[in-house]
């Protein structure tokens, strides 16, 4: 997990995916003490979230069999799953929990996915998919803990790095992980690379503890994307080794809070798990010094749960 392996992704997959913007505020517009701040509009991607850099990624650069892909999902790998499939000419079987956001089951539909939804968490869909491709023969996505999975997630910081060179720290939310993996192997601790978990499914904070992956809760108002039971295995030592060691933790109040400064000040709709590194910095959980300049990644909008003011 390179920058070089990583920026080769880059160019096979750049002409599929947006370079979203990154925007510049003033921390005063959210009584915050770090200005400017930098806001990585990741949910501006194609399919709504950073996960179609990893879906084309997968696809571009593996062998895909007759029987096509298969991917597990809380929502969004499966949305970016089936619409890379889609426009790729490929066949896609997403498998995502009763948990699932209607929005993202109906893009996933919309893009033409065989879905199928069962069980109460991403671990049971992860299950249900492991057994069709058994039965099947297609070529299983993993959402994070996948090389391909994390080079394409990783360009998601080559991009900041190119529109934002200055930066010290950047805020990332953490499910499985595949995200922060790939964007702290490109910084390779050149920036502050810090991780934001919710407090209903701390999976990086507790594997740290304990030095390895091990299960944690999986709950909490996020859980669609924020809530696999276990960190990555191959996500777990770039983030030890890259990453800031400490994990922030926001609550689901910390979360719906950034959600409503975010459209307040913005007008910026995001999902919980697309707010939660912003919630990190509002709630005051993640504390920069005076002269600290900072980015935050937003990074997924897909959720039908906006209450528009009139």
């Amino acid at each position: 997990m390179t920058r070089q392996r990583i920026a080769a992704t880059y160019e096979l997959i750049e002409p599929h995916v947006r370079h979203t913007p990154l925007i510049t505020v003033e921390g005063g517009e959210f009584s915050l003490p770090c200005s400017p701040l930098r806001l990585k509009l990741e949910f501006m991607q194609h399919g709504g979230s950073f996960k179609a850099r990893g879906a084309f990624a997968n696809l571009l650069t593996r062998d895909v069999p007759d029987a096509g892909v298969v991917a597990a999902s809380g929502g969004n790998h499966g949305v970016a799953v089936a619409l890379a499939a889609q426009r790729l000419g490929l066949r896609a079987a997403i498998f995502v929990p009763s948990i699932a956001s209607p929005s993202k089951i109906d893009l996933i539909k919309r893009f033409g996915a065989e879905i199928h939804v069962g069980g109460d968490r991403y671990a049971d869909a992860l299950a249900a998919s492991e057994r069709h491709v058994a039965d099947s023969g297609a070529m299983p996505i993993h959402a994070f803990d996948q090389p391909e999975t994390m080079l394409g997630q990783g360009s998601v910081g080559l991009e900041i790095e190119r529109d934002a060179d200055d930066i010290d720290t950047l805020l990332v939310a953490v499910g499985g992980g595949g995200l922060i993996g790939g964007i702290a192997a490109w910084y390779e601790g050149r920036v502050k690379v810090v991780a934001v978990e919710s407090d209903g499914a701390p999976t990086l904070r507790d594997a740290l503890a304990a030095g390895r992956p091990v299960d944690a809760p999986a709950g909490g108002i996020a859980a669609d994307s924020l809530a696999p039971r276990q960190i990555g295995a191959r996500v777990f030592p770039i983030v030890q080794r890259f990453a800031a060691p400490e994990v922030v933790i926001v609550s689901d109040d910390d979360i719906r809070a950034a959600q409503h400064a975010l459209w307040a000040a913005l007008r910026v709709v995001t999902e919980p798990g697309g707010a939660a590194a912003f919630a990190a910095l509002l709630s005051g959980a993640y504390h920069p010094s005076p002269s600290e300049r900072v980015a935050v990644l937003i990074c997924g909008a897909n959720t039908t749960a906006v209450d528009f003011e009139s």
